[in-house]
């Protein structure tokens, strides 16, 4: 299975637009972890599963989300309630309460790929706003397969950014 994740892009209509004009039919699914400050009725949200964020004040939007997608469990919330910028202990919690085996979240505007516990924590990083060490506005596309799962982040012109890929192995 793939998937792609977006965060964070802050009222950036048109990046959206363009991952649904190049990802839709090529991806299994697609996820936003929040903050994307644009309506809960917008009709892009058809396309992905949603999440609210700590900058969308629209009341339409859902904390938190569970998709089961093939043998994957996939729980997604945006961070800031998961207490994210102090680590991913009260993530990985949640993440187990409800048997999920991927936990995708936004907020720090950070990419993060690692396995902990048998699930899998993403961060996309923010499409619109990065921080921290590596400036690099970014989405991820996770390849899920039976032993393993590859998460690849590709910036806004759609190139890899090839230092921040992983292999993990389930």
């Amino acid at each position: 299975m793939k998937y792609l994740v977006v965060s964070d892009n802050h009222g950036d209509r048109d990046i959206l637009v363009q991952l649904v004009d190049r990802y839709k039919g090529k991806v299994d699914h697609m996820f936003h972890c929040g903050d994307s400050e644009l309506p809960s009725s917008d009709e892009l949200w058809k396309n992905f599963t949603v999440v609210t964020g700590n900058c969308d004040f629209d009341p339409g939007f859902k904390t938190e989300q569970i998709v089961k997608i093939g043998s994957d469990t996939i729980f997604m919330t945006h961070g800031h309630q998961s207490n994210v910028r102090f680590g991913l202990t009260t993530l990985a919690l949640q993440a187990a309460e409800k048997q999920a085996d991927i936990a995708l979240f936004g907020h720090i505007h950070q990419a993060v790929a690692e396995m902990d516990k048998g699930i899998l924590f993403v961060n996309p990083g923010s499409i619109s706003q990065p921080r921290g060490p590596i400036q690099i506005p970014s989405y991820a596309i996770i390849t899920s397969e039976s032993t393993y799962y590859e998460v690849d982040y590709f910036n806004r012109a759609h190139k890899p950014v090839e230092e921040l890929s992983v292999h993990l192995s389930k």
